[in-house]
């Protein structure tokens, strides 16, 4: 039976104790889950049970619910299944039912190559003065051929961009390169950045697994997790790629439609979902946001809701939450039907914001300022409401 009551969880992640903005913040927001993780703990060590019951005491004494984990990091070894590959998988299970012991059990994470996301500027400026996060395809040329210098990377770009990309370099300064590799290798807040000479290894060694070998890793990692998943009543949601296409060599498995029935049909159990992250998927020139959604929608365990704004070469910039290539009010109205269907709200969050106001002056996380954030949240909870007649 349906619940066309049942409002969608409102949600707000929160890099920890260091963050910026704080719990208060996020209260004052209207969020009442926090999306977190250890970021202090090295990618592949078990999260012990202190440390989350530690995370978890902080966030409830602020009022507010641990409501998911984004994310409990795959370690490279379990993508590129390596020979240590049992060791970081006993360890991931081990996490898991860890944080089920606590009552977390829904955990985004992602399966894309050595890169979380990526993106060629932060600080984007738009034309009331806020600034965005930008993907440009000249840029990333730019990076790849003169900086990370891959070898045959001219082959992976069409003429037009290759010729704009050599114009473009024959003007910037060595600050420039410097400044756009940092934004390259951007890593998560509170977390180690890439180092150049680690992302060429591992465009060496990705090279040789391919797309279907990490398709056929991602396999083995969800039927390896697939118990303990089960028993504790764990919801994985994986993330869409970040841009979703290859770049810098790398492959993708989580980018399209054929992708995510790939990723369902292949472990069929009830604790294989996704993360519908609409800014990741509407940022292809060839993908139906609307269409992946419904298609999947009954594997949805958690939303990120954020657009973007795409140009003919398919560089894109992060636009308003309301504004962009998404039609987010049909999106909206297909998650508000869905989750009135569910005995438990789908929890979403306004993912990344533009840096405004105030907060132009202040030290932040790129994507993750606190204004930018309010605002999005604050649209897509009067859209909500627009759309169920609920307040």
């Amino acid at each position: 039976m349906q619940n066309s009551n049942k409002k969608l969880e409102q949600t707000w992640r929160w890099y920890g104790p260091s963050d910026p903005v704080s719990l208060q913040d996020v209260k004052q927001a209207g969020a009442t889950g926090i999306v977190t993780a250890l970021h202090h703990i090295a990618h592949g060590e078990v999260w012990p049970l202190k440390d989350i019951l530690e995370r978890k005491a902080i966030i409830e004494a602020a009022g507010l619910t641990w409501s998911v984990v984004e994310s409990v990091p795959v370690h490279e070894s379990i993508k590129t299944r390596r020979a240590d590959v049992e060791y970081y998988l006993e360890n991931y299970r081990i996490s898991l039912a860890n944080l089920a012991q606590c009552g977390i059990k829904i955990v985004c994470y992602n399966f894309m190559p050595v890169l979380d996301w990526t993106r060629t500027q932060l600080n984007f400026e738009m034309t009331d003065g806020s600034k965005a996060l930008y993907f440009n395809w000249i840029d990333l040329a730019i990076f790849d051929l003169y900086v990370l210098k891959r070898e045959n990377a001219e082959t992976d770009y069409v003429p037009s961009i290759m010729q704009r990309a050599k114009e473009k370099h024959s003007t910037l300064t060595i600050k420039d390169l410097e400044d756009l590799s940092l934004n390259v290798l951007m890593g998560i807040p509170d977390e180690k950045e890439i180092e150049l000479e680690t992302l060429r290894s591992s465009i060496n060694e990705y090279a040789a697994i391919g797309t279907h070998g990490l398709k056929d890793n991602l396999k083995y990692f969800l039927s390896s997790i697939a118990e303990v998943c089960m028993n504790e009543g764990i919801k994985m949601s994986i993330h869409p790629d970040d841009p979703p296409y290859p770049i810098l060599g790398l492959p993708r498995i989580a980018s399209t439609l054929e992708d995510f029935k790939y990723i369902i049909s292949e472990v069929n159990a009830s604790f294989n979902g996704i993360c519908f992250c609409s800014g990741s998927l509407g940022a292809s020139l060839k993908n139906d946001v609307l269409e992946i959604f419904n298609a999947v929608k009954e594997r949805i365990y958690f939303a990120h809701l954020r657009n973007v704004a795409k140009d003919e070469d398919g560089s894109f910039y992060e636009a308003d939450h309301l504004d962009g290539d998404v039609n987010m009010y049909d999106l909206m109205k297909a998650l508000t039907i869905e989750n009135a269907k569910r005995d438990t709200p789908i929890p979403f969050r306004p993912d990344h914001g533009h840096q405004m106001l105030d907060d132009l002056f202040k030290q932040t996380n790129p994507g993750y300022s606190a204004i930018g954030r309010l605002r999005g949240l604050a649209e897509l909870r009067g859209l909500e409401i627009g759309i169920t007649g609920h307040y």
